[in-house]
């Protein structure tokens, strides 16, 4: 489910009017070297269990960079940001970007200022050496109607600002409801893109998420040029089991689902701004987490990432 995610994450531990508006080189600065990672949470088990053996399994795989999905107490898989970068870097890998969902405890609205908890996840976060802080959920007390909705998009606004002073941005991560939801006869998914910040907010598309409800990533992509930094790289096949998302949908190995995967990358790359490629599986089909992972990369560098 939509809230899977986040639960997770807790339990284990401005307006855009245009593409006009998009500076020039924005798209210039997307011709660099993609990055290829994997988001944690697709080996979420192996990461409870032992971390740093699971990391080192992957680093043999090839995997060059992670992105987290737990951040408790200020502690990323049990190790401070000092220790858990220094576990990185030792194996060779890098995480240019992480999940910590922000929420209605980090903004105080009375003062108009995040709290010290906030503040200690964009700081912690500086220390691993992460591009992009990224909340994976938004609250639906958050999402109930559409001023609500505009209100907390100028939190957004204020957090990229804030990761900015430390060399990051911050960014936002869909599941499913940001394109089945609407408000004032607009979907949310279009509501959040259209006010944030491009300079301060970093989009990252999970293509898989919106399948369900009928997202196609490809032609949302086509409609925001330059607009998502970073993807989830998913696939897809139905199942009459409760999957991820809920909604008659559910992960599987790159290239055996119903997702063009490899189209949408393509475009995300040639004109989405794309410059970091998150591999994320969340059901396996009868095989290991790990084998999943492993295989998956396979894919990706077949097809030239």
């Amino acid at each position: 489910m939509q809230n899977s995610r986040r639960q997770f994450i807790s339990s284990t531990g401005m307006l855009l009017a245009g593409t006009a508006l998009i500076p020039r080189n924005l798209f210039a600065a997307y011709k660099t070297n993609s990055v290829l990672g994997i988001q944690l949470y697709s080996v979420r088990d192996d990461m409870k269990k032992d971390p740093l053996g699971t990391l080192k399994q992957l680093a043999a795989f090839g995997y060059k960079n992670v992105e987290h999905a737990n951040y408790i107490d200020r502690k990323f898989y049990g190790y401070t940001a000092k220790e858990f970068v220094k576990i990185l870097n030792d194996l060779g890998m890098k995480m240019p970007s992480g999940h910590t969902v922000m929420g209605r405890n980090h903004w105080d609205e009375s003062k108009k200022a995040f709290t010290d908890s906030w503040k200690y996840t964009i700081e912690d976060a500086a220390v691993c050496g992460q591009k992009f802080v990224i909340s994976p959920s938004l609250d639906e007390t958050l999402r109930k109607t559409y001023d609500g909705l505009l209100t907390y998009m100028d939190v957004f606004n204020k957090s990229g600002e804030l990761c900015k002073k430390s060399g990051m941005k911050f960014g936002y991560h869909n599941h499913n409801f940001e394109f089945s939801s609407l408000l004032n006869g607009e979907k949310v998914f279009d509501i959040i893109i259209k006010h944030t910040d491009p300079s301060l907010v970093a989009q990252q598309l999970d293509i898989g998420n919106m399948y369900g409800v009928g997202g196609r990533a490809l032609e949302i992509v086509k409609n925001y040029p330059g607009r998502f930094e970073l993807m989830h790289v998913k696939d897809e096949i139905a199942t009459t089991v409760k999957g991820e998302m809920n909604d008659g949908y559910d992960s599987t190995v790159l290239g055996k689902g119903v997702v063009d995967v490899k189209a949408i990358i393509d475009e995300g790359k040639k004109s989405g701004g794309t410059t970091h490629f998150i591999i994320e599986q969340e059901s396996y089909q009868n095989i290991t987490p790990l084998e999943s992972a492993k295989q998956d990369l396979a894919v990706m560098k077949k097809w030239g990432y």
